[in-house]
């Protein structure tokens, strides 16, 4: 994997699988639920939107976007992880019910009970990495999004293209390649810790240089 200042580092293997348990405080969590765990800053099951917001931060996005992720994304999914709850203010979600909050137009990855589905997930390369079979470019990338929408999913359409392009300028590499162990780890949170430990190293060279 070509480096770059935008590239992120995956070492070891990192294959998500439904039944899989990670070292975490959840001992039955879903894929699903350990895609969303890391923006769980105080581990307590909720996601509030200042969570939401430093963990964009954490992973390198601007103060704007951070900001428009937090209202968009808590807006958005607190009710639907909330079911029978009365309407907060605060937006929270509810970490073990994200996969009330799956978004149509996806690529169907995860399973209606978050579940990871592998050959799901290998068939966005069989079909769409035709440059490189581990890596897709931008076109690749858009290709696969346009395929992934249903008729008049607005919402969807829009909820997935903010995610796969959030995904690609944060971590394509030099050559614009989105590579597959990058996605595979997106899909299960590990690159959203990577990507923070990354960062708040690069931030303390930089200080200890000055």
């Amino acid at each position: 994997m070509a480096g770059d200042s935008n590239s992120v580092s995956i070492s070891g293997s990192t294959k998500p699988q439904g039944t899989e348990n990670h070292d975490h405080d959840h001992d039955q969590t879903n894929v699903l639920q350990k895609h969303v765990m890391f923006f769980d800053r105080n581990n307590d099951g909720i996601i509030y939107p200042s969570e939401t917001f430093e963990g964009f931060r954490a992973i390198g996005c601007g103060v704007l976007l951070s900001s428009v992720a937090a209202v968009f994304i808590n807006m958005g999914l607190s009710r639907k992880t909330r079911p029978g709850k009365p309407f907060s203010l605060h937006f929270p979600i509810e970490v073990k019910n994200i996969q009330m909050a799956k978004h149509g137009s996806d690529s169907g990855v995860y399973d209606k009970e978050g579940r990871f589905l592998p050959t799901k997930f290998e068939e966005i390369f069989i079909k769409y990495a035709r440059t490189y079979p581990n890596a897709l470019t931008s076109d690749e990338l858009k290709a696969f999004m346009k395929s992934n929408r249903e008729p008049k999913d607005y919402g969807g359409w829009l909820a997935g293209y903010t995610e796969w392009k959030i995904l690609y300028s944060l971590c394509k590499d030099d050559n614009g390649l989105l590579h597959k162990e990058i996605v595979r780890a997106a899909y299960d949170g590990s690159l959203f810790e990577k990507m923070a430990k990354e960062k708040a190293s690069k931030k303390q060279k930089m200080t200890s240089d000055v």
